[in-house]
């Protein structure tokens, strides 16, 4: 724990904000689970410890905190830097498309460039009304799949994941967003466990690190399960697979969306035939794809 006479001076909100700042930076910690900087990470904390909007702004920051909660905002504070825990491992709660949704470490934390495309209803690659059913492969913490479900909102949406442990995560988001009607969790090993299912949109973010880069994740990564992240040598395991069944399981007219990130070079230098359609984020993020069905039929598989 850290000496609490450090925080001795500190009243405010903005206080304890500034500190938890100073602290992250001093140990080094690093980002990129929801915030990609110290100063958001901390102001997550301290929000979130005070139950206060995570976007509070204004005078609020001014309000004093109480002796105890002076104390649990340094508790939490101080396990994000001896833990190394990602802030989202310590609330409990992430956002995605500006939802909400429960995480552990039982999923990696949503941050995928996919909620952008998803927010814009994939167009202008698919008119909404030919959406009837969406399959979120590899969901995680079904994050993707529920912002799916949220934007064509007469649409069913299947969670797919080999992991049981993640599809408690996802039914427990499905459970809070009040979708249990449209939205239903498949445990299957990328298709392998949906039958003759066929979507009108496939979207995933499947594991795609390769091994120098697996060796190289920082303590905050290495929180996340290695079954969500770690994807071969070349990082290439379940994105080729995925582009050898996902034809079978695409109704005419419909796409295929898979974020492979900094795999990307590596996928296309393995398949330099196939006519990849890279997407591209005003709000930042690459490494997305996109292939129609006809596309994919074509593929030499």
């Amino acid at each position: 724990m850290t000496d609490s006479t450090a925080t001795d001076g500190l009243l405010t909100v903005r206080d304890f904000i500034r500190y938890g700042m100073s602290r992250f930076t001093a140990a080094g910690l690093s980002f990129g689970h929801g915030t990609d900087n110290a100063l958001d990470e901390a102001a997550w904390l301290v929000l979130h410890t005070l139950r206060m909007p995570h976007d509070m702004t204004g005078p609020w920051l001014e309000c004093r905190l109480t002796r105890d909660e002076r104390a649990r905002v340094t508790e939490l504070l101080e396990q994000r830097v001896q833990t190394r825990k990602p802030a989202a491992y310590l609330t409990g709660q992430a956002w995605f498309m500006g939802l909400e949704f429960f995480v552990d470490e039982r999923v990696l934390v949503p941050r995928s460039p996919l909620a952008e495309l998803i927010q814009q209803g994939f167009a202008p690659w698919i008119e909404a009304g030919a959406v009837h059913r969406v399959l979120d492969l590899c969901t995680g913490s079904g994050c993707i799949g529920i912002a799916c479900a949220h934007v064509f909102d007469e649409a069913t949406v299947d969670l797919g994941d080999i992991s049981p442990d993640a599809l408690v995560v996802a039914r427990e988001n499905i459970r809070r967003h009040g979708l249990e009607g449209r939205v239903e969790a498949l445990q299957s090993d990328l298709f392998k466990g949906l039958g003759g299912r066929r979507y009108d949109i496939i979207v995933s973010n499947p594991p795609y690190v390769d091994a120098r880069d697996m060796a190289a994740l920082t303590p905050e990564f290495c929180h996340e399960p290695e079954l969500g992240l770690a994807s071969g040598p070349d990082g290439l395991d379940a994105a080729l697979e995925i582009l050898r069944a996902a034809a079978d399981h695409l109704n005419p007219g419909g796409i295929l969306v898979v974020e492979v990130g900094n795999s990307a070079p590596a996928l296309e230098a393995r398949l330099p035939d196939v006519p990849f359609t890279w997407l591209e984020f005003q709000s930042g993020g690459e490494g997305v794809f996109l292939l129609t069905a006809e596309q994919l039929q074509a593929l030499d598989r």
